[in-house]
């Protein structure tokens, strides 16, 4: 089997055991992202000499591969987080050659782990999007058929991951930028709670709702994962300051007696039948392991996607106010004065779905506006939130579809932005009330694109949706796991 089809502990296993090299495996990697990542366009920058150079010192006896589960495995990084001395754009023209002075927490601690850094991932701009056309650097585009979208803003970590050019990567979620392109690419994504992971180092989009997460091929990779980047760091004051559970020994707990809750709000009209199906053949399987399925209710998640598209604007035009062409970023040249140069600079370096979103949060946030938008918009938030806990005092987690659709077609949905921030209502409202959620594959359509089951969990119980999803996934391993590495085959 080659080196890119594995996962990441069966990578370090090779590894630890001395049947492979470092540079062996990294270079395994940076060839198939040069015969691949032409027709996927996954990254914006790939870190080879780097790359090979830290191989070697794990070759050479100088760093050891038995330091940490991910020592010498390679590792994709979203384009929206900082690594000291490599460019970060954002995908963003106003960031085209911002390259930070400082590690992020998340980088930080996989670079103590032993992790390679192979490169930095393609990206809605400003992590702004369901489908990472809005890149300034082009579409990044579905492995499972080069034709339709891999999902957003983190699609460029999610088809990295599905393509084989990367061991495992990190994206980030706002409104579902980790769980939709993880559910659309065939891969296993999660979001931790919000205050789990640091987001030192993360370009703010909007700051009460990011959170970092790892994508990756199977369940046991992302608790690797998640157990490397979580925790308490006093450099962000969103940080919770919780103990971090060991999330890998949880995987094999059975799921027998569990009670997981069916959300009525999850399963309505206009979502796509193939869909439905292949969740509730999702469910069944639990049901067979044990688990006891109830019926639940969350009442306000119609007003997600109105609640959303009004928090996270306004958030996000008041984080992108710092662009502004004098402290760094694009300058455009040609202005006779401060203010025009402010304008130059933001129309030529921002897209149009970031000119969008900041007029809209913006005028939410505008005097005479605020009351009836922006604290109507908090307001709503909080009876979401309420949903969910009153939801799990009567199951464990929840079951529920990521996307009402399969990966749609490149450019279907680019002239109505409607219709695109629509395939996020059933991830927005687990992130309006920062509770954990992930996507595992969970079935096909008959044009053989894949399809997500999301897992929900109260607060901070990644613990539980991890064991949740290692169990089904255990259970439908000879059937999926099949239909990932026969997409690896197709690409090449």
């Amino acid at each position: 089997m080659e080196i890119y089809s594995l996962s990441m502990h069966e990578i370090h296993d090779l590894l630890a055991s001395r049947r492979a090299g470092a540079v062996e495996v990294v270079s395994a990697f940076l060839g198939r992202i040069e015969s691949v990542d032409p027709k996927v366009n996954s990254y914006i920058s790939t870190l080879a000499d780097a790359a090979l150079e830290e191989a070697r010192l794990f070759d050479n006896g100088k760093k050891d591969f038995a330091a940490s589960p991910l020592a010498g495995v390679p590792l994709a990084i979203k384009d929206v987080i900082c690594i000291k001395g490599t460019r970060t754009t954002c995908g963003s023209r106003i960031l085209e050659n911002f390259i930070p002075p400082y590690d992020g927490t998340v980088t930080t601690k996989l670079r103590d782990a032993g992790a390679i850094f192979i490169g930095k991932t393609n990206m809605d701009e400003f992590a702004m999007g369901s489908s990472t056309e809005n890149s300034a650097f082009g579409p990044t585009r579905n492995p499972w058929d080069l034709d339709r979208v891999p999902g957003g803003s983190s699609g460029g970590s999610a088809a990295a991951v599905a393509a084989g050019l990367c061991a495992g990567s990190l994206g980030t979620d706002t409104g579902g930028s980790i769980r939709q392109p993880a559910s659309f690419c065939g891969v296993v994504g999660l979001k931790p709670t919000y205050g789990r992971v640091s987001r030192f180092g993360l370009v703010a989009f909007a700051s009460s709702l990011d959170q970092i997460g790892p994508i990756t091929r199977d369940v046991e990779d992302a608790a690797l994962l998640l157990q490397a980047i979580a925790g308490y760091d006093r450099r962000d004051s969103t940080s919770v300051d919780l103990p971090v559970p060991d999330y890998r020994a949880a995987l094999s707990e059975p799921i027998r007696g569990l009670r997981l809750g069916i959300p009525k709000e999850y399963f309505i009209e206009g979502t796509s039948p193939e869909v439905l199906a292949a969740v509730r053949r999702a469910i069944d399987t639990c049901r067979g392991l044990g688990a006891r399925i109830v019926d639940v209710s969350l009442p306000h998640t119609e007003y997600g996607i109105a609640a959303y598209y009004i928090v996270a604007p306004a958030e996000a035009s008041s984080n992108l106010a710092r662009y502004d062409g004098v402290k760094y970023g694009l300058r455009a040249g040609g202005a006779k004065d401060l203010m025009e140069m402010y304008r130059r600079s933001r129309s030529q370096g921002f897209g149009p779905e970031v000119k969008r979103r900041i007029m809209l949060g913006t005028y939410v946030l505008s005097a005479g506006y605020y009351e009836a938008y922006y604290k109507k918009a908090s307001q709503v938030r909080n009876l979401i939130r309420r949903d969910f806990q009153e939801a799990f005092e009567k199951c464990d987690a929840l079951l529920a579809p990521v996307a009402p659709i399969p990966a749609f077609k490149i450019g279907e949905k680019s002239d109505d932005p409607l219709q695109m921030y629509l395939s996020d209502v059933f991830t927005l409202p687990a992130s309006l009330a920062g509770i954990p959620g992930m996507s595992v594959p969970c079935g096909f359509t008959s044009d053989n694109l894949p399809v997500g089951l999301q897992i929900l969990g109260p607060h901070f119980s990644e613990e539980l949706i991890l064991r949740v999803a290692h169990q089904f996934e255990q259970a439908t391993m000879p059937e999926i796991g099949g239909r990932k590495t026969e997409i690896l085959s197709r690409l090449a």
